[in-house]
This record gives C-alpha cells, structure tokens and sequence, in this order.
C-alpha cells in the first residue's frame, strides 16, 4: 500500500526530531560570512534580476526552516527585518532556536505544517523555502497559502529542490564512493561505521519515505501558476558541484566523524566552492534547468486592485 499524506507527515516529523541533533554537522552548515553570501546568492538567482529590494525583505516566513540555514543566514546579512520560521519538526525549531540565541539573532518559531498556515491573509513579503518542497504531499495546498500569507506584491522563492534528472546522475557519484571507500578510509586513516552516517537505524528507514517528490521545470510551475502566481520563474543550479558533493559526502558518511581529517573537509568545502563558481558561469547560463541538480522556483503574488 502507497503512503498516505498522514504517513508520509508522521515520517517527516519523526525523522526531523532524530536529524536534528546533527542535521548542521551532516550538511556542513554554518552562519558565518561565506554561509550568509551563499544563501543571499541562491535568493537572488530565484528572483531573477529586478526583484531582490535594494533594503532587503521587511518581513519573511520560511517553510521548512530546519535548523535555520536559510532564516538565520538571511537575518544576519540584513536579507530580512524580521523572520518567521516554521516546521512540522519541533525537534529541528528547537535547534534552530538555540542556534539564534547563541547567534544573538531574533526569531519566531512556528510548528505548522505548509498547507495550514497559522497567519492571517498578507502577513509577509517573502515567503522562501530551502529542500523542502520535496517533502510536502499536498503542494496544490501550499501553494495556495504562499499566495494567502503574501500581501499584494509580495514575493515567493524557493531553492534546492531535486529534479527528476539530477535525482537519477546523484546515483552515480554515490556508487562510486561507496565502492572506493573501503581504500579511502584507509588512506585518510579513518575507521568504518555503520548505518546512514551514523544515524540510528530508525532514522536510516524514514529516510526512505520523507522524499515524496522530485520535479521537472515545468511541474514547480504549474503548481505556483494554479495557486494564481504572476511571473514564474524557474531556474537550475549546480551540477558539477552536485555531483562532487554527493561523492565527498557518500565518502565521509562510512567513517567515524572525528577521524576525517580536516585537511580532507577543507579540500571538499573549497572543491565545492569551485565547481559552484564553473557552473554559475559556464554552465548554468547555457543549460536547460531540468539538467540540473537543484531547481529553484520564484513567483509575484498579484497587486491590489
């Protein structure tokens, strides 16, 4: 029998509250100047060129908010006045709550689920999301309550959501560091462990059920076309860049964390800083979206009358 929407919620709540713990550790994820560029970046190539306020954003909510990479990056450049993160996790809300107030940042975690949100009719001006859409079974549903949430004006973006075609080429890095890395892990001196990363074999079996969708182009921008979006916009990224991440991080999830050398996390960090800055100026202007790993979708809510 298929998944219901109820199960597939239940997973993502379940195997959210277990990642949280380590989702920032798993994912390299940090708030510094480099993360804050990298998020401002990836905001500004959703919207596309004369979108991006000059001021920034006065009031954004993010869905899917996780441990906060997106919110409290966005805070801190001064992206956002003020921010609203929410998730069906309390487990990830609590990290990123912790996270901000070491950060000293200000910010209201909300445990909604996407196509039910708690606010009233036009209460941001952005609402953005990172690798979420993926997770959400009902996207007609969401869609609809971006648009309600967004005043007149307002603006919608979404980044990292796998496509068809990079969910398929994620597979051959993969392979091919699992078969390398048994010599791997010996020449960098690491010992071998178990399981997804380390991941309690619980959070190893929800992983399987929590990725509901991957999307051509054309799926994002029907589904913010049908919630009566104006000016769709839907971009690829990252494909060289992809693929070495996918490997670097297929290597480093088979061996102990503490015993991967930190020469060897500097090599993969700049690696992949590289290959971004070959693809957003080789290969991102000259490919189809779909041939990307990553698609990004933004769209304008109507004006008022």
């Amino acid at each position: 029998m298929p998944p219901t929407a109820y199960s597939i919620r239940e997973a993502n709540v379940r195997y959210h509250d277990l990642a949280a713990e380590h989702y920032d550790s798993k994912w390299g994820i940090g708030y510094d100047e480099v993360a804050q560029a990298q998020v401002t970046g990836k905001l500004r190539k959703a919207l596309g060129p004369g979108v991006f306020p000059e001021g920034g954003f006065e009031r954004g909510l993010e869905i899917g908010a996780g441990t906060g990479y997106f919110t409290l990056n966005l805070l801190r450049a001064g992206v956002l006045r003020s921010g609203v993160a929410s998730d069906i996790s309390p487990g990830m809300l609590r990290a990123l709550s912790a996270s901000a107030e070491e950060l000293g940042v200000t910010v209201e975690t909300v445990a909604c689920e996407a196509s039910a949100l708690p606010f009233e009719d036009g209460s941001f001006d952005l609402v953005f999301g990172h690798a979420v859409l993926h997770h959400l079974p009902a996207l007609a549903g969401a869609f609809g309550e971006f648009r309600r949430v967004l005043r007149p004006g307002g603006v919608v973006a979404f980044c990292g959501e796998p496509s068809r075609y990079g969910d398929r080429i994620s597979a051959v890095p993969k392979r091919g560091a699992l078969a390398v890395a048994p010599l791997w892990r010996a020449l960098v001196r690491a010992r071998s462990r178990n399981g997804n990363g380390g991941a309690p074999a619980e959070e190893d079996e929800l992983e399987q059920v929590v990725d509901v969708h991957a999307f051509t182009p054309a799926d994002l921008a029907q589904h913010a076309d049908a919630a009566g979006f104006l000016d769709v916009r839907v971009g690829g990224e990252e494909l060289a860049a992809s693929m070495f991440g996918w490997a670097n991080r297929t290597l480093e999830a088979t061996a102990e964390p503490s015993e991967v050398p930190w020469a060897w996390r500097v090599y993969a960090y700049r690696g992949y800083l590289l290959l971004q800055r070959l693809d957003r100026s080789l290969l991102e202007p000259h490919l189809p979206a779909s041939l990307f790993y990553n698609l990004l979708v933004s769209a304008r809510a109507p004006a008022a009358l």
